[in-house]
């Protein structure tokens, strides 16, 4: 019994060892002090953000611009070649849905060929309508000619047999003379229902002319030689096989310049407030990280919006390179460092290391063996860091974690 009390004794006492061991060191660890010592140089405060570059200007490649003349309001892309490609002008670009148009085109037809119909039905009525005109009209001028004998005749007769051939003549010419005016008014009336039909003929003719040029246009072709771009639609996605135009946004692809590149980028409401026109921005991209660009802010949205994906408002801005470079293409994730505001010869501490109690700044300044709470007057602050006017000194060394007493 004795012998089993020492072993399970010592087996207490090397657990109880182990405990003190693991919890005592970690414990240690947990109030080890990490310093800071305090620095004076140049001190900026800038914004951050991504963008995308762009070609300040580019040549817009239209699809048909008779769209809405011909009813025709949202037409598909069916084939586009790759956004990047180098093209001459005249060159393909991509081809439109010619479906819906070749549906109208038939209907068209259609209409020409009743039109036609028509237009020869209704000459054959106005040529046998006149015909028949004109022969009462001849047989009316020949009775006429009787009257005007049987009067010559009748001159030996007595005076009331006269008198009845006068008024037979009188009668005929009368009825002649209406007869040739009626024939006038039904010629003219037969010449415009001609026209009538021969133009709304002409009119459908031209319709269906217009839809064959138009459907030319559906084969869209680079204006002039250039890379093309995807022109983006309203929720930012870019045009793509399966996209639609409309007459309203007939735009499917671009041409850009070169030779002037922005970047272009949506800063949140929090920090809109601080950047201005003008402001120097440094600009890099994800496949050239170490190369910079010189840059200023040239466009600020006065309005804010709000991006797909994102509860927070934003402001869009335009930031313009100074120069160019052949790797830089449109397309590219920029990274955009707006240079607010820069300070000479300033202390500085990280952020972590500025306490605030009751509207009162105070640090862990290290002296001796323990540490001083010293209080401080802060300025302007960027992401890590912030600038001390008063309480401290080059070289003094602050705490970045809470002491545990």
């Amino acid at each position: 019994m004795k012998k089993k009390g020492i072993i399970w004794g010592g087996t207490l006492l090397g657990l109880l060892v182990i405990v003190w061991i693991v919890f005592g060191s970690s414990d240690k660890k947990t109030n080890e002090q990490i310093f800071y010592e305090v620095k004076q140089g140049n001190f900026q405060i800038t914004v951050n953000t991504t963008g995308e570059l762009q070609a300040e200007n580019s040549l817009d490649i239209r699809g048909p611009s008779g769209l809405q003349r011909s009813g025709l309001y949202q037409i598909k892309i069916t084939d586009l070649i790759p956004e990047g490609n180098i093209v001459d002008s005249g060159d393909f670009v991509a081809s439109l849905d010619k479906s819906e148009l070749a549906k109208m085109l038939k209907d068209i037809d259609n209409e020409i060929q009743a039109k036609q119909n028509q237009f020869l039905q209704t000459k054959l009525d106005t040529t046998l309508e006149m015909r028949q005109s004109s022969n009462e009209l001849i047989n009316m001028k020949y009775a006429l000619e009787e009257s005007e004998i049987k009067l010559q005749q009748s001159k030996f007769e007595p005076p009331a047999t006269i008198r009845q051939a006068e008024i037979s003549l009188e009668k005929a010419k009368r009825t002649y003379q209406q007869a040739l005016e009626n024939y006038e008014i039904k010629r003219d009336k037969a010449s415009a229902k001609m026209r009538d039909v021969e133009a709304s003929l002409a009119k459908t003719q031209r319709k269906k002319q217009e839809m064959l040029e138009l459907l030319d246009e559906f084969e869209i072709t680079a204006p002039k030689a250039g890379m093309v771009t995807y022109k983006r639609n309203w929720n930012g996605t870019k045009r793509k096989v399966g996209s639609s135009i409309s007459p309203w946004n007939p735009i499917v692809a671009e041409l850009p310049d070169m030779s002037s590149m922005i970047s272009r980028t949506y800063i949140n409401e929090i920090d809109i407030s601080k950047v201005a026109k003008g402001l120097d921005v440094e600009v890099t991209v994800d496949a050239f990280p170490n190369v910079q660009f010189e840059a200023s802010v040239t466009e600020i949205a006065n309005v804010g919006e709000q991006r797909p994906g994102s509860d927070a408002k934003v402001f869009e801005v335009v930031v313009k390179l100074k120069n160019t470079d052949p790797v830089l293409k449109p397309g590219m994730t920029s990274g955009n460092r707006i240079l607010v505001s820069n300070f000479d010869s300033v202390l500085s501490v990280p952020l972590e290391a500025v306490q605030t109690i009751d509207s009162t700044q105070y640090v862990y300044v290290k002296s001796g063996i323990g540490l001083k709470k010293t209080e401080v007057k802060t300025a302007e602050a960027n992401t890590n860091f912030i600038i001390i006017k008063k309480g401290l000194s080059e070289g003094d060394q602050v705490t970045l974690n809470l002491p545990r007493e």
